[in-house]
């Protein structure tokens, strides 16, 4: 049966941009000032969190002044013609980037190119006009960021997190399977490593602008609390991810296993797959009987290479030596996760317990 998926189609940030874009334009028509500038610098100037929208607007103001000054500039000596808009697109941009402008770059640019058509006359008075315009948009869409819809990227990090847990635990267990029976489908786990760390940087963005949108608005403590364990999360997860880095670059053709040894190792990555999927990262005393078994094999594998022949190449881990070594590690770091739920656990009763009282 397929599933249809459902697709947000106005998110906060279009929202907030509708609300900026009303408000500045209402703003321009109640001063009797034309509105696309500022209205262009309202739609470009939202971002995802309310810091940025401070720290870029202190930007974009000097970048949009410079933009406005060179316009006046080429249009004073060139007029309305392709040389106007080249030199001040080019000026602008350099300007910018010597300065060290880079947010603003777009705002500037867009305000040089726009004020060129419409400029023949009294270039101070438009200039001082554009500034103003500019400004308005800049204020109204940071003061929208702050307080209208603020976003709170905690549901979604704890949700993007345990997604990426499936998935880790997918791909440990098909390159394993590739590793150890020989299987040639290296490109489809390529494929999932690549995607793995790319929603891996994606949460850890979204961390990033969770914590700078808490210095503007206030949250509980069970808020910080949760955010604090996903991000713990998110380190272990990032710390298996290496593991399976090097899980991914170990040769197929080195590994040659029994059938026997075949099947406890598959069986023992099925278990450690299980537990890195299950949100409660429960582990049973079945499943570190199976490690344990593991490791007494990874120290047997280990010991076969002490004695060396002079003709062969001095490798002191053989990739089966590699492969168990990389699961134990794994392993070590399922241990942790449990603990960290665990912890997550007692903190959520003691918070609720002081909460009754």
């Amino acid at each position: 049966m397929l599933k249809i998926k459902k697709f947000k189609i106005i998110g906060g940030r279009i929202i907030k941009t509708a609300i900026a874009v009303f408000l500045t334009a209402l703003i321009c028509f109640w001063l009797e000032l034309p509105p696309a500038f500022a209205v262009i610098t309202a739609i470009v100037t939202i971002e995802p969190t309310a810091a940025d929208s401070i720290r870029k607007g202190l930007v974009r103001f000097p970048a949009s002044a410079i933009g406005a000054g060179l316009a006046m500039l080429f249009t004073f000596f060139f007029g309305d013609t392709p040389l106007s808009y080249t030199l001040a697109t080019l000026f602008t941009i350099v300007i910018c980037l010597k300065l060290r402008l880079e947010d603003g770059m777009l705002v500037a640019t867009l305000t040089a190119v726009a004020m060129i058509p419409t400029t023949h006359d009294h270039y101070l008075l438009s200039f001082l006009s554009r500034l103003e315009t500019t400004s308005i948009g800049l204020i109204v869409s940071t003061l929208v960021n702050i307080f209208v819809l603020p976003p709170n990227y905690s549901p979604r990090i704890s949700t993007m997190t345990h997604n990426l847990f499936v998935k880790t635990g997918n791909l440990l267990e098909a390159r394993i399977i590739e590793l150890v029976y020989g299987n040639k489908s290296e490109a489809r786990t390529r494929f999932l490593f690549e995607e793995v760390n790319k929603s891996m940087d994606t949460i850890e963005k979204l961390c990033r602008y969770q914590r700078k949108e808490w210095k503007y608005h206030r949250y509980s403590r069970k808020d910080m609390k949760v955010f604090h364990y996903e991000n713990k999360k998110m380190s272990i997860l990032r710390q298996i991810h290496y593991h399976l880095g090097n899980l991914m670059l170990l040769p197929q053709h080195d590994i040659n296993w029994k059938e026997e040894k075949q099947k406890k190792i598959i069986n023992a990555v099925q278990s450690l797959v299980e537990i890195i999927q299950d949100p409660k990262h429960i582990i049973s005393d079945e499943h570190y009987n199976k490690y344990k078994e593991l490791l007494e094999e990874f120290w047997h594998v280990r010991g076969e290479l002490k004695e060396v022949k002079e003709t062969d190449h001095h490798h002191f881990f053989s990739s089966e030596t590699i492969l168990l070594y990389e699961l134990l590690s794994i392993q070590d770091l399922t241990e942790e996760l449990s603990h960290i739920y665990a912890m997550q656990q007692r903190n959520d009763t003691v918070l609720m317990q002081a909460q009754e009282q």
